[in-house]
């Protein structure tokens, strides 16, 4: 083994299916092929086999039975669950949104975090998860001192990342207001040689394609596309699905969650992309302008970074609307329908290309041999 390769330690809050955050940790394993891979908890067979072949070290959490299903109700118990023995190594690289960048480094060793937000649920999305009576007989004032302690643990835990990542100019504005830390902004992978446009026509219905969590706003699709009869095809599975398919009409149909081809097949065929939430990046945004789909997004977060709207220099990719409501949101789709023949799925293409994983992996890569973690290997083992 050559003596200057540093030795990386990759982190990642959980392993339970193939998101935008576990996309982001595939490349980075194809870039430190042998690090090991601490994690809350892995359920097997879920990710890559580029994540799944390597040793991967989950914490007690792995050992509930079930808990793959019933995680996201231990939110308390993940602080504790986060103190991984991390082992001797050069380079800590953690992926969080909720707890990975806690993982404590050696000392003197480095930790970069390639951040995706901080902690959502106790910082900026609060009543998206625990409002309007989703924790049922909860106390308030519980929920509340929980949250307050969680802020405080999250902020202090940041203390121990030297470098953080931010994956949009949205999350470094997050970073500098929770931990009053710096960042640099490198946007996500997008895989646009695997979504590409096809010789088809645009069909007469509308997509979503999402995990369904309520801060996703998945309601607002439904309800509008029922309320002005509008088709709509959604896929996508999650703890919301109940309420969803009970707001539905008729024009709605629920796929269940279905494989990238299935997904690119609807890019490629839908009217336009419904995007409704606030999202750190959205990578599914760039998966349909890749295809050459049209997208209508919620004009806050991540999508204003990657859809340009009408009305600007540039040709328009999409259309950003400004309130999540069921009005807003019909509206937006009324003016897209007479408006559809301005957009070009040429200029969707290119606007998409500008994510693709190569410049991901190049801008790491330059990130990572910045901090001349492989000069100080050598210096130290010589020593």
């Amino acid at each position: 083994m050559d003596a200057r390769r540093p030795r990386v330690v990759l982190v990642h809050d959980w392993l339970t299916g193939m998101r935008g955050g576990e996309k982001c940790l595939e490349r980075v394993c194809r870039r430190w092929p042998h690090a090991p891979l601490m994690t809350l908890l892995h359920a097997r067979g879920s990710v890559s086999p580029e994540i799944e072949d390597r040793r991967i070290r989950g914490s007690f959490l792995q050992r509930l039975p079930a808990s793959e299903r019933y995680y996201r109700y231990l939110l308390p118990l993940l602080p504790v669950a986060a103190r991984w023995p991390v082992p001797p190594c050069d380079l800590v690289f953690s992926l969080s949104h909720c707890v990975a960048k806690a993982a404590r480094p050696p000392r003197g060793v480095p930790h970069v975090c390639y951040c995706f937000t901080p902690m959502r649920y106790a910082w900026h999305m609060r009543d998206a998860y625990f409002g309007r009576g989703r924790l049922g007989q909860l106390p308030a004032a519980l929920v509340g001192q929980v949250l307050r302690w969680l802020r405080h643990w999250d902020r202090a835990t940041a203390a121990r990342v030297s470098h953080f990542i931010a994956i949009s100019r949205t999350i470094r504005e997050r970073i500098a207001e929770c931990y009053d830390r710096d960042s640099t902004v490198i946007y996500p992978p997008v895989d646009t040689d695997f979504y590409t446009p096809a010789a088809m026509p645009r069909e007469d219905y509308y997509l979503v394609v999402s995990a369904f969590a309520p801060y996703k706003r998945i309601d607002l699709a439904v309800r509008a596309c029922t309320a002005t009869k509008r088709k709509l095809l959604v896929i996508g599975t999650g703890q919301d699905e109940r309420r969803l398919h009970s707001l539905a009409g008729p024009t709605v149909r629920f796929l269940g969650w279905q494989p990238d081809e299935t997904i690119r097949e609807h890019l490629r065929r839908c009217r336009a992309l419904l995007f409704p939430g606030e999202e750190d990046f959205g990578i599914v945004p760039v998966e349909a302008q890749a295809c050459g789909a049209a997208v209508i997004a919620f004009g806050r977060g991540g999508a204003t970074e990657t859809v340009v709207p009408p009305g600007g220099k540039a040709e328009p990719t999409g259309f950003l609307f400004r309130e999540q409501s069921v009005e807003c949101l019909s509206e937006s789709m009324n003016w897209f329908d007479r408006h559809a023949a301005d957009y070009s799925p040429i200029t969707a293409r290119k606007q998409a290309v500008h994510f693709n994983p190569r410049r991901f992996d190049e801008e790491i890569g330059r990130f990572v041999d910045g901090l001349g973690i492989g000069r100080i290997t050598s210096i130290r083992r010589a020593a």
